[in-house]
């Protein structure tokens, strides 16, 4: 499996494929080789700054003499007008690597933006925001990096590093319990130590998996705030709780404070607008 450090490589080796492809004609037409000069990452939106680690990084892999000049590190709340960082060096290296900065960062910083928020609308009841794998494609690290820097917690990253028995798992395999006891069988068979939560759409399956057990969490899918309230007294802290599916800004605290531990949200990273910035001569 490969490391984040080389998803993150493959990515930006990809996205100067597709924007460069065999040279920008536009930039070398008109920009001596040896010109030389700065630019700056103006804010034009307030916002939560995410992306900066992986803006150097897109610097370093296309010029590593370009020189940056961090002001605002990742995790910064950043205001209209600030200025984030500076980066000084060949005019085009300057202008190659504007938009892939720029798309990285804007939707970072968007995400992060996001986050917070919610984050912020949990405040002071215990319960915490998870991401989903509602990401896009190839991204996925990044938006989920983004997530952490907004103050949210990382659901699983992908397949393969926890076991979620959702609804078509339980139906394809025949009910919860049969779902649970091939899970079981599955890992031991493969030596494997992840995990599991299980996906419920009902009283009457909660209650095969607390006779069962054999769990890490339970996800309370589609639950109303009140039936929410009373699964989780019911499960009384025998398990951790997650509560997803239909919940929204405006919803999520009534949920948190029915007790969950967890609230996973796809609208974290599935729709989030960018924030606004700008990357300019100076």
């Amino acid at each position: 499996m490969l490391k984040v450090e080389e998803l993150v490589d493959k990515l930006i080796d990809l996205a100067f494929a597709e924007d460069i492809g065999d040279g920008d004609h536009t930039t070398l037409c008109c920009i001596p080789e040896d010109a030389m000069g700065k630019s700056h990452l103006l804010i034009k939106e307030d916002g939560v700054l995410a992306g900066v680690e992986v803006a150097k990084e897109v610097f370093r892999r296309f010029d590593p003499q370009l020189k940056v000049e961090v002001l605002m590190g990742d995790g910064t709340r950043v205001k209209k007008g600030d200025i984030a960082m500076v980066v000084s060096g060949r005019v085009r290296s300057l202008l190659q690597t504007e938009r892939l900065m720029l798309n990285i960062m804007q939707r970072m910083s968007g995400i992060a933006t996001q986050t917070s928020k919610y984050v912020e609308k949990l405040k002071g009841t215990g319960t915490r925001v998870l991401d989903t794998r509602k990401t896009t494609p190839g991204l996925r690290m990044l938006e989920k990096a983004a997530v952490k820097i907004g103050g949210g917690c990382n659901h699983r990253i992908g397949l393969f590093d926890m076991i979620l028995l959702k609804d078509n798992h339980v139906d394809f395999a025949g009910g919860i319990c049969n779902a649970i006891d091939r899970c079981h069988e599955y890992l031991k068979k493969n030596n494997l130590d992840l995990k599991i939560e299980i996906e419920v759409r009902n009283f009457d399956e909660l209650q095969q998996v607390l006779v069962r057990g054999g769990v890490d969490r339970i996800m309370l899918d589609n639950f109303t705030p009140a039936d929410t309230r009373k699964a989780v007294e019911i499960i009384d802290h025998r398990y951790e709780t997650e509560s997803s599916g239909g919940i929204t800004f405006d919803t999520l605290r009534d949920y948190a404070e029915c007790g969950v531990d967890f609230i996973s949200v796809g609208a974290l990273t599935h729709s989030v607008k960018g924030l606004d910035m700008s990357f300019k001569a100076c």
